[in-house]
This record gives structure tokens, C-alpha cells and sequence, in this order.
């Protein structure tokens, strides 16, 4: 058998369906904070992408963010004191 024709038999096993594209995209709109208010209007599956790279984008903002401030305020904090000793309790979970 071809190389070429070994590849395309390949590929068409592994090859995801419309359907379960669909599926997939539905699942993920359902997981945006923004979709839930929405409700389950209809959006194309690109929209439903550009969505959730932004809200993955504030994550990672968020958790910078977070971070900085905990930074902060461990540096300002005696490591001995009770509030040092639960920060560093959350974070060892």
C-alpha cells in the first residue's frame, strides 16, 4: 500500500465528526461565565472559540495578578505571624 493512501486511511480513523465537533463546541460555550447568562442561544462555534481564548486571557491576568498581590503581601508579613502560616497552608494543598 501507498504511503499517501496508508495516511489517508489513517487520518479518516482519527478524524473527528461534524456532530461531535458540535458537540464539543456546545460543551465549551457551557463552561463561559458570559454563555451561562446568555442561556442556550446559538452561536458559531468560531465566536464560541474567540470567547474562550479571552476568557482563558483574563484568567491568566487574574492569576498575574493574584500572584503579584500575594507576593506582596507575604513580603510585607512576618513569616511567623498566623496569617503567613494559613497562606502558606493554601498553598502546600
Amino acid at each position: 500500500m501507498s504511503s499517501r493512501r496508508l495516511r489517508s486511511r489513517q487520518s479518516s480513523s482519527t478524524r473527528i465528526t461534524e456532530d461531535q465537533i458540535i458537540e464539543l463546541v456546545s460543551k465549551l460555550q457551557a463552561l463561559l461565565p458570559e454563555s451561562r447568562i446568555r442561556g442556550n442561544d446559538r452561536v458559531s462555534a468560531s465566536k464560541v472559540l474567540q470567547d474562550t481564548c479571552n476568557y482563558i486571557k483574563s484568567l491568566h491576568r487574574e492569576v498575574d495578578d493574584l500572584s503579584e498581590r500575594l507576593s506582596q503581601m507575604l513580603a510585607t508579613t512576618e513569616m511567623s505571624s498566623a496569617q503567613a502560616a494559613i497562606i502558606r497552608n493554601l498553598l502546600t494543598q
